[in-house]
């Protein structure tokens, strides 16, 4: 649902659902227009699950009142929507498929045309690069381009020098990746920039008078963090010998000065002001016992207000293994948030991973009433108020806990319908109804759950069932 409708007071919109969802429609509309000052008008159609309305179907029993300006239907109907406006002659617009979504339509900060820009560039690490197959090198830098990466970094191992460095590179620059290459092994590093690599991380005093025969950009940090006159004798020097290069003060882990070095980021800033930055940012992600989406967004988010073009990354602990995909992320929110002057909030739910942004929820009376209306014995499922309910045709049945609910309905004379693709049904989707209220997300039968950009979409095996027998339901 990407449409978002600007009422206008001489609006009138109808609103088409079927019988199931009624009052839900009813109550969320109601309040709508109360809130945006429109009018309206609710069709209910001759159909028990909006679901399974198209808009062929839809053009053989609407009765649009002579005042719509707007036809909204389920988002189920976004196919065909085109022929039905011209059939019609005033628009139409594919609403939420859930109608507790319909605020969204009507209102909600939407990003402009430039959002997806961004100016961050990503070094993905690949940690102790020499311990792996050239080909499994080039695997893993195929596989974090296609997350965002921009650069390759093959990580030397300090433990051995890496003899056939040379041959690694080549590999990879052949694969038309850019490559840099992280020692502190003169030797290393000049193999490497001979063979293709076109960054060296890093230089400090004990390797910057090699520097300035590589031929490529260097990043400059300090001997030590903290030490600021050994990261400007390098600098001094490397400006000099005319080496291209970029600052970085180093990202210390929280408990070795993590705040200290934050302000060091942005001390070097204002006093070079025209020279590029990086930022390593694993030390805080890799080092820190916590979900890397969110350090990873305010971390970017300080990289963008700063000016800092380029952050290197790794993703070698678990809870980190989607860093480079979330640095990607991040960046086109910070770069959209800090362009606009405005926070990175309802511009993407990409990064909203572990709690849904909001929960919607049917009133008490609406879910009663959709169980005395139900007259089929397909089974309804909805997690909210901390609890699972479960409905279908004279049932009604709710709890805390998926075993304990499913154990009641056996008890029901239903059950007799509840062979083993039911139970396991039924079981696989209270499974997720119960994560879903333990963790904050929005469960809707038959959908996956939302991870953000982790999120895997599942069939809709429920509609697709119901889809068979559709005499049944209409």
């Amino acid at each position: 649902m990407a449409t978002t409708l600007k009422t206008q007071p001489n609006h009138h919109y109808y609103f088409v659902t079927g019988r199931l969802a009624e009052a839900a429609v009813r109550d969320v509309v109601t309040a709508l227009a109360a809130e945006h000052s429109f009018s309206y008008t609710i069709g209910v159609m001759p159909i028990t699950v909006a679901a399974l309305m198209t808009p062929r179907w839809l053009r053989r029993h609407l009765d649009i009142p002579r005042e719509a300006t707007h036809l909204i239907v389920p988002g189920y109907c976004e196919t065909g929507l085109q022929e039905l406006t011209e059939s019609l002659q005033i628009p139409v617009i594919a609403g939420p498929k859930d109608c507790r979504a319909m605020p969204e339509l009507f209102g909600g900060d939407v990003a402009g045309d430039d959002f997806g820009d961004y100016d961050i560039e990503i070094i993905a690490e690949i940690n102790h690069a020499p311990r792996l197959t050239i080909d499994d090198v080039v695997r893993q830098a195929k596989s974090l381009r296609a997350d965002g990466a921009d650069v390759i970094d093959f990580g030397c191992d300090p433990a051995m020098r890496c003899a056939k460095i040379g041959d690694y590179i080549a590999a990879l620059v052949d694969e038309d990746l850019r490559v840099s290459v992280d020692t502190f092994d003169a030797w290393e590093a000049a193999e490497a920039t001979t063979r293709g690599a076109s960054l060296v991380l890093s230089v400090n005093s004990s390797n910057r008078d090699a520097a300035a025969d590589w031929g490529c950009e260097v990043v400059v940090i300090p001997d030590s963090p903290g030490d600021k006159k050994s990261f400007e004798k390098t600098v001094d020097f490397l400006v000099t010998q005319s080496v291209s290069i970029r600052l970085d003060p180093i990202l210390e882990p929280i408990g070795a000065g993590f705040a200290e070095s934050l302000v060091r980021y942005a001390t070097t800033r204002h006093e070079y002001p025209d020279h590029a930055m990086m930022m390593g940012i694993g030390n805080l992600t890799e080092l820190t016992d916590v979900d890397s989406a969110g350090v990873n967004m305010l971390l970017l988010g300080v990289c963008q207000e700063l000016g800092i073009l380029s952050v290197l990354t790794t993703q070698v602990i678990n809870w980190s293994r989607s860093s480079v995909r979330e640095c990607d992320l991040a960046r086109r929110l910070t770069h959209y948030s800090i362009t606009h002057g405005v926070p990175p909030k309802r511009l993407s739910n990409h990064l909203v991973m572990l709690r849904d942004a909001e929960l919607r929820s049917y009133s008490r009376d609406a879910l009663q009433s959709l169980a005395e209306s139900l007259k089929d014995n397909n089974y309804r499922i909805f997690a909210q108020e901390d609890q699972i309910h479960l409905l279908a045709a004279n049932l009604y049945l709710s709890g805390d806990d998926p075993l304990e609910v499913f154990d009641r309905l056996m008890q029901q004379e239903v059950s007799s319908n509840v062979d083993p693709a039911h139970a396991f049904y039924l079981g696989y989707e209270m499974a997720k109804a119960s994560i879903a209220l333990l963790l904050g997300k929005q469960y809707e039968q038959d959908e996956a759950l939302r991870w953000g950009h982790l999120t895997k979409e599942e069939d809709h095996h429920r509609l697709k069932r119901s889809s068979r027998h559709r005499g049944d339901v209409s």
